[in-house]
């Protein structure tokens, strides 16, 4: 292991185990269980009118902004939108960072509403959770009462053309400029719903700074496979949106962030 540090001293390196697993986010939070009491659907008039100033008029255009300053983020290809943007449809995107993840969906899909399918820690973190739930959290279920809940508000934000963001990897890992497996699972939501599916990969570019910039790329949609049952159809789904993302993920021309896999041989394991 040491012979492997001392050969990439100068580059910012990251050893990981579990490509599934391994998650580098940042914090440590006391995680809130989601069970039938959480309300993923207010029909509080003072509460939606709050949210819409929050993700309209503050976050909004703090996206945008933050995505242009720090990663000069360019767009290519979002011009497919147009043939879902009278539907509810469901983005994959691979998980490269902490902050703008977060802004992500409310980029590429504007002017729709952008709702985020989440680990219960975001709305678990003190001083931000309510924040997170009237900007589009949709924290995993923790119990089987909450994933009727949970699945109801899906089936709702569709209905009415929202758009549910996805981030099939699970877990951050900074600046990595591959995509890591994922399994068909989230698939099931836009099968079940029979609703489309858009990728967008982000990818990282040399620029004029240290950090590089964005280049994030659409694609789609997809739609499931209705001659197929509902297990072969997700796996069908998953495979179109995986071997799309890999190959715009070659576009990447910069390793900020070096992942180094740790083996059983490696010392120091």
């Amino acid at each position: 292991m040491k012979e492997i540090k001392d050969m990439i001293k100068e580059k910012n390196v990251i050893y990981y185990k579990d490509e599934l697993n391994d998650d580098f986010a940042k914090g440590n939070i006391e995680t809130v269980k989601i069970d039938e009491n959480y309300k993923y659907i207010r029909k509080n008039p003072f509460w939606n009118i709050c949210a819409f100033i929050l993700y309209r008029i503050v976050a909004t255009p703090l996206a945008f902004i933050y995505a242009k300053l720090k990663f000069n983020m360019k767009i290519v290809n979002k011009e497919i939108l147009k043939e879902v943007k009278n539907k509810g449809y469901f983005i994959y995107i691979n998980h490269t960072q902490e902050i703008l993840d977060t802004l992500l969906p409310t980029i590429i899909g504007f002017p729709k509403r952008a709702y985020i399918i989440t680990h219960p820690n975001n709305v678990s973190i003190k001083g931000l959770k309510i924040a997170n739930k009237m900007l589009g959290a949709l924290p995993l279920p923790g119990d089987l009462k909450s994933s009727e809940n949970f699945l109801n508000a899906i089936k709702n934000k569709i209905e009415n053309k929202n758009l549910i963001a996805i981030y099939p990897e699970a877990h951050v890992w900074p600046y990595y400029t591959k995509i890591r497996n994922f399994n068909e699972v989230s698939f099931r939501y836009p099968v079940k719903l029979n609703a489309p599916v858009i990728s967008v990969t982000i990818t990282y570019k040399k620029g004029k700074r240290k950090t590089p910039n964005i280049v994030a790329f659409v694609d789609g949609p997809f739609y499931s496979n209705e001659s197929k049952n509902v297990k072969e159809a997700e796996k069908d789904l998953r495979d179109n949106v995986y071997n799309t993302m890999v190959e715009r993920s070659k576009n990447s021309n910069i390793e900020y962030i070096k992942y180094l896999k740790v083996t059983k041989g490696d010392k120091n394991d």
